[in-house]
């Protein structure tokens, strides 16, 4: 996957919007899981668990799974890859761990918002299964400020099958306003016919998961 500079600069922007898109969505659900934990307005608390309803599944879901599918192309698409550094390599496992866990709390965040929508919550209703939201929301968002530091600092250096590949790319010609999340090396390289097909299937997952996901959300409510 040998993409020109145009396009590698426009799935590098995609990437970076997608993954801070994503970032602020979580922010901003965690801001709506302690407001809805600690506020004492009943309408509020609703209002909190419903929006934060809409936002996994319209907002957090399709940017978390855009963020894994493009990153994974443009690791395929740059002499990067997916199995040469070991940043990258914690980059994916974070980013795919991160997706699982999301899809795992949907039900939750679901259970959560319709039992607002039907009653008022009062400071003890379903009191445990509130904060484990206002956790998991802190928690993700920790992993994604991992993943964004991982993406600026690169550490590590390369794996033993990177070694095999080729050497460490030198770097040093990049002026230091040209750090992005992915700072392309710059050896030329060819991408395994495995790895490739590796990253098409996990594509092809990631867009059946959005689709599954987000038409069978309304189907946890009955």
């Amino acid at each position: 996957m040998n993409m020109t500079p145009r396009l590698r600069k426009f799935v590098l922007i995609t990437h970076i919007t997608f993954s801070v898109g994503w970032l602020g969505a979580v922010a901003g659900f965690l801001a709506l899981a302690i407001a809805g934990l600690t506020s004492h307005d009943a309408q509020r608390v609703r209002a909190a668990y419903l929006a934060m309803e809409l936002t996994a599944w319209f907002i957090i879901l399709p940017l978390a799974f855009a963020s894994l599918v493009t990153g994974i192309i443009q690791s395929l698409g740059t002499a990067w890859g997916l199995f040469r550094h070991y940043w990258v390599l914690a980059k994916l496992m974070l980013t795919v761990f991160a997706t699982i866990v999301l899809l795992l709390k949907m039900k939750l965040i679901g259970y959560v918002a319709g039992v607002a929508a039907e009653k008022t919550l009062s400071g003890v209703d379903l009191r445990a299964l509130r904060i484990e939201l206002v956790v998991h929301a802190a928690g993700g968002l920790l992993v994604l400020l991992a993943i964004t530091t991982l993406s600026v600092f690169k550490p590590w250096g390369m794996t033993a099958y990177g070694r095999r590949k080729g050497s460490q790319p030198d770097l040093s010609s990049r002026s230091s306003g040209d750090a992005t999340f992915v700072r392309e090396p710059v050896f030329a390289t060819s991408t395994p016919r495995w790895v490739r097909v590796i990253g098409i299937h996990a594509i092809r997952l990631a867009v059946l998961f959005v689709i599954l996901h987000i038409t069978a959300g309304g189907l946890w409510h009955h």
